[in-house]
Order: C-alpha cells, then sequence, then structure tokens
C-alpha cells in the first residue's frame, strides 16, 4: 500500500490533482484540489482504492483528514465517492463535533447525505473520533484501556490533548492514568 506521495503538481482539476514523480503522473482524488499549488512540490497522503473494475488513489494534504476518510469509509452504505465530498465540505473538526452531538441536520448538509445515512454515520462513528485544536482522530487503542478500567468517557476525552501520542501505548496510558488521578 502506499503511503503517501511527493512530487510536482503537474495540473489541478475540480476532483483531483495530477501529481508526477519520478517521471509518472498519478491522478490523485482529492476533496479540494485547490488547497495544492500547481508547480509546487506537495506530500500527499494517500489511500488506494482497489476493486475488481477501479484501482483509484485519494489523496489528502494532511494525515488527520485521510483518517477521518478511513473512519467515513467504514461506515456502512458509505463509500469513497459519498466520503470525498464530505471532507471537501466540511472540517474534520466540524464533522467529527458533528457526530460527537448527534448533529443530523449538519451531516445532512453533504451532498448525498440523508437522514438515513446522517444516523447510519452517528451510530457507526459516535464516540470513535474526537476533535482536537489540530484536528487529527485520536488513538481508539488508548480510549479502549482507560474505558476498560472504569474511567468515563468525558473525563477521558478532556485528558486526551496532554497526553503525547507520539509515545508507545504502554506509556501514553501511564501519562493518561497520572492525569485522570490528579
Amino acid at each position: 500500500m502506499i503511503d503517501f506521495i511527493e512530487g510536482k503538481i503537474e495540473s489541478i482539476v475540480s476532483d483531483h490533482i495530477i501529481i508526477s514523480t519520478n517521471g509518472i503522473g498519478f491522478k490523485v482524488f482529492t476533496p479540494n484540489p485547490y488547497v495544492f499549488k500547481k508547480s509546487e512540490i506537495e506530500k500527499v497522503y494517500l489511500y488506494n482504492h482497489i476493486r475488481e473494475d477501479e484501482y483509484s488513489l485519494y489523496g489528502f494534504k494532511t494525515n488527520e483528514e485521510r483518517e477521518l476518510f478511513l473512519k467515513l469509509l467504514n461506515v456502512k452504505g458509505l463509500g469513497p465517492k459519498v466520503a470525498l465530498p464530505i471532507l471537501a465540505t466540511g472540517s474534520v473538526e466540524g464533522i467529527a463535533d458533528a457526530i460527537d452531538r448527534e448533529n443530523i441536520l449538519y451531516l445532512q448538509k453533504f451532498p448525498k447525505v440523508g437522514e438515513k445515512l446522517a444516523r447510519q454515520i452517528i451510530l457507526d462513528l459516535k464516540g470513535k473520533l474526537v476533535a482536537k485544536q489540530s484536528g487529527p482522530i485520536i488513538n481508539e487503542e488508548l480510549v479502549q484501556v482507560l474505558e476498560s478500567l472504569g474511567y468515563k468517557k468525558p473525563d477521558i476525552k478532556k485528558i486526551l490533548p496532554e497526553v503525547n501520542n507520539s509515545l508507545p501505548i504502554e506509556d501514553q496510558i501511564k501519562e493518561a492514568l497520572k492525569l485522570l488521578i490528579r
């Protein structure tokens, strides 16, 4: 699987970019291709969508966008062609907040998202996304461990921004427990 690609943006179209690296041009579908600058060297985080009749690349400016896209793909009835416009018209923080607060009306503003799909998104993703200041998706393993130890989700959400998520999971747990005990 390709994690990211770094290369020169050759062209920008309404739903994709062409990025050139080592003499190969890759067509990459993106939520908002205009965040990239033509003729600039850019790093694009990728998702490879492979089906028997299709091989597509989906690209994102940040890893947080890609992580949310992957979470959306796990929702029953939601594929990449529906998930991409959601990210194009909403922010990572806004989408995570709407899911957490069960804001069906906010989710219905996205193309191809009706009430039924909005409810399914909330059902499948509520509590699995937390918007921090920078908007990344939190370490679900850490949350599950803390919940299994008897801590409540609101208390866990309060201390998550203070936990260094670049540490190994064991150290993250120790750090989180210290914060929860204080």
